[in-house]
């Protein structure tokens, strides 16, 4: 049996991520995996796992933070796409078609459409799901309009994002060792991450939280999209690791998860029972709501009210772990579940 997963992105970001977790549970039930991503994307995560990749159009919209011009550019695109990806399809005969998150759902499902494989739609926008949910079964993620919708159509399912379940592996005593002489085991520790790039409202935010003289370790993680970051987070109190690929080390040390608002890596803390601080518009302002998904677990927060957010949290630490327990076992599950609902449509 084969899966042919068609992926929106560059394959380096979240939505990357999201395919290969699914791929990975997948082939734990015999499905072989392959992927296709747009021919500009340098594919450096599938680089990093030995995967090759074939190269299609996939356009893209802009995700959440789509506009009616840039929705119109790509469905001029999309046709194209669609007969490229179905040109693909009849050549490489997957049983299955998985498309993954925005442009590469529309162009996955709409491929396996035209040529009669069955597909499954991996959605998370309101664009995807607009389209997709007309012609496919369909998957909505948290960051979904969908997901919080009373649905009664049997072929929408339901999921958490597919978070692997090896972060739960890491190894405190490796991370304590990564650490710099200011690191102060015996502090609480509250991690700001927007992902592998730094983003520049993730810094203010940390700033901020610094000037309210918390005595606690703030660290900060990412590659600055800018280096005039950098100076940003010229601080005593601040920890910046940088570019880290031991974040699942360093979750053993993180008592607090300052995160953005995006479903992979609240999602990663939630699987770990860390409670976390949704920082909002740090990403073109894209908003998820993932606070009304993960009640009690995630409060939310602009950078101007960081202080009073996290004070909060710290002082209701323990309930918030509690909270995020109820969620940990279905979001480590959510690859498996997903892998499940797609086998399930091979004929």
């Amino acid at each position: 049996m084969k899966a042919l997963f068609i992926v929106t992105g560059r394959g380096i970001g979240g939505d990357t991520v999201t395919a290969l977790n699914i791929a990975r549970a997948l082939e734990s039930y015999g499905v072989k995996c392959e992927f296709a991503l747009d021919h500009s994307a340098p594919g450096l995560l599938f680089k990093k796992h030995g995967l090759d990749w074939h190269k299609i159009s996939v356009p893209q919209a802009g995700g959440h933070a789509a506009t009616k011009f840039t929705l119109a550019k790509a469905a001029i695109k999309t046709s194209k796409a669609t007969w490229e990806a179905a040109k693909l399809c009849r050549e490489i005969d997957p049983q299955v078609v998985v498309g993954v998150i925005g442009g590469g759902a529309v162009v996955g499902c709409l491929a396996g459409k035209l040529t009669g494989i069955p597909v499954v739609g991996i959605l998370i926008t309101p664009a995807d799901a607009k389209v997709c949910t007309r012609i496919a079964t369909t998957i909505a993620l948290p960051e979904s309009n969908l997901f919080q919708m009373d649905l009664e159509d049997q072929n929408i399912y339901k999921a958490y994002s597919p978070v692997n379940p090896d972060i739960t592996r890491g190894d405190r005593e490796k991370a304590l060792e990564m650490m710099p002489p200011e690191f102060d085991e015996c502090r609480p520790t509250i991690l700001f991450s927007s992902g592998s790039s730094l983003f520049k409202k993730m810094a203010e935010g940390a700033v901020e939280l610094s000037k309210s003289g918390l005595d606690a370790n703030i660290l900060v993680v990412g590659a600055p999209l800018e280096e005039k970051y950098l100076e940003i987070l010229e601080r005593d109190n601040i920890i910046n690791l940088g570019y880290i690929n031991w974040i699942q080390d360093l979750y053993k040390l993180v008592d607090l998860a300052v995160v953005t608002d995006d479903g992979m890596m609240i999602q990663e803390a939630i699987a770990l029972k860390i409670p976390v601080v949704a920082l909002l518009g740090v990403k073109w302002g894209r908003y998820h709501d993932l606070a009304s998904v993960f009640k009690g677990a995630v409060l939310e927060s602009e950078v101007e009210n960081i202080r009073e957010v996290t004070h909060d949290a710290l002082e209701n630490l323990d309930e918030m772990k509690v909270q995020a327990q109820k969620y940990s076992a279905d979001v480590l599950g959510a690859a498996d579940r997903i892998a499940r609902i797609i086998k399930g449509q091979i004929k």
